[in-house]
């Protein structure tokens, strides 16, 4: 198999993404699906957002919640749906004791504020497709999450790859964020799982350690924060 691929994480975008998930089938990958609305979705779904919210992140097969978060990218129009859904969905999450995995885009501050003001130390999650600064970094560590790092580190003057390098490795997750944000030196192309090796030969070579050591300690740090033995991975 290509690249070694064994096990994909699925974040959800809105209600359809579970039944398309749970179509998914390979006799050698593991998918892990999650259940969330996506920030620029949630002008559509907030109205009945929370019952089925909890009933999607109670299902035994759903190891996280999300995705969620901020984005006052495409826009500004639904910003407090936005911020009471990522709430909700913090709620729902220590509800279940799953992580949640968090889209920020033009809104660091905001994001880390709710996460800041949610936490009560049982609230784990990832800062997925992490672009943030060094300090924005370290105090989104310092609220529990992880960081994800993604084909953005590969970007040449996108400066994430100065940042990653002085991040400590126990707390960062590889992904590639499939179909989008194609690692360099396929950029413009559609992204697919296999290219998580040449991110994560990115890393390695920004921190000066082995694929090996790379590779090892981003897979372990997925299993701990998703509760997954690496036994059934």
């Amino acid at each position: 198999m290509a690249n070694r691929i064994k096990n994909i994480f699925l974040p959800a975008i809105d209600w359809t993404s579970i039944g398309e998930m749970d179509k998914l089938t390979h006799p050698d990958i593991s998918f892990y699906k999650m259940a969330g609305v996506h920030p620029c979705h949630v002008e559509e779904n907030l109205p009945v957002l929370r019952e089925q919210l909890e009933k999607s992140c109670n299902r035994d097969d759903i190891v996280g919640v999300g995705e969620t978060g901020l984005d006052y990218y495409w826009s500004t129009d639904y910003i407090e749906e936005q911020k009471r859904s990522l709430r909700l969905h913090c709620d729902v999450a220590k509800q279940t004791n799953k992580p949640i995995v968090l889209h920020n885009r033009e809104s660091t501050t905001d994001l880390l504020d709710i996460i800041e003001e949610e936490q009560d130390g049982s609230l784990t999650g990832v800062w997925h497709c992490f672009t943030g600064t060094l300090d924005e970094g370290k105090r989104a560590l310092d609220l529990g999450l992880y960081l994800g790092v993604g084909g953005v580190s590969t970007f040449k003057n996108a400066g994430v790859d100065n940042v990653v390098k002085d991040l400590p490795l126990d707390r960062l997750i590889l992904e590639t964020d499939a179909p989008y944000l194609t690692p360099a030196p396929h950029r413009g192309e559609r992204n697919e799982p296999a290219y998580i090796k040449i991110i994560a030969e990115n890393l390695a070579k920004l921190m000066n350690l082995s694929l090996k050591e790379v590779a090892s300690a981003t897979t372990k740090n997925a299993f701990d924060l998703f509760q997954i033995d690496p036994a059934d991975g």
